[in-house]
């Protein structure tokens, strides 16, 4: 069983930056491919990216070269990096782990645990 709980979310100007944390439950953390996911009001549940245990990362197109997924195994972290954001970026964000220790991208359904989410708002 794998707990998950987001945090850093909150409301910013376009062009600013946020920090998001997933901290996650167990000792096999490293096992997993870790994601994040966002959805906003009236949308389906998006890609944002994915990290495999030994840090392959792979992009949604519209967070590529804005976003930074990264993980700290030992600490049983992980992170998302998201500069100059914009509004479209508004949502809530999820974190996700997938028992599949693939860089390879999986829909939602795949994965194996959820956080709650943490909602992030830019203004423009």
């Amino acid at each position: 069983q794998v707990q998950l709980v987001e945090s850093g979310g909150g409301l910013v100007q376009a062009g600013g930056s946020l920090r998001l944390s997933c901290a996650a439950s167990g000792r096999t953390f490293s096992n997993y491919a870790m994601g994040w996911f966002r959805q906003a009001p009236g949308k389906e549940r998006e890609f944002v990216a994915r990290i495999s245990g030994n840090n392959g990362r792979t992009y949604a197109e519209s967070v590529n070269g804005r976003f930074v997924i990264s993980r700290h195994n030992a600490a049983n972290m992980m992170y998302l990096q998201m500069n100059n954001l914009k509004p479209e970026d508004t949502a809530v964000y999820y974190c996700a782990a997938d028992r599949e220790n693939s860089v390879a991208r999986r829909p939602p359904s795949s994965y194996d645990y959820w956080g709650r989410g943490t909602q992030v708002t830019v203004s423009s």
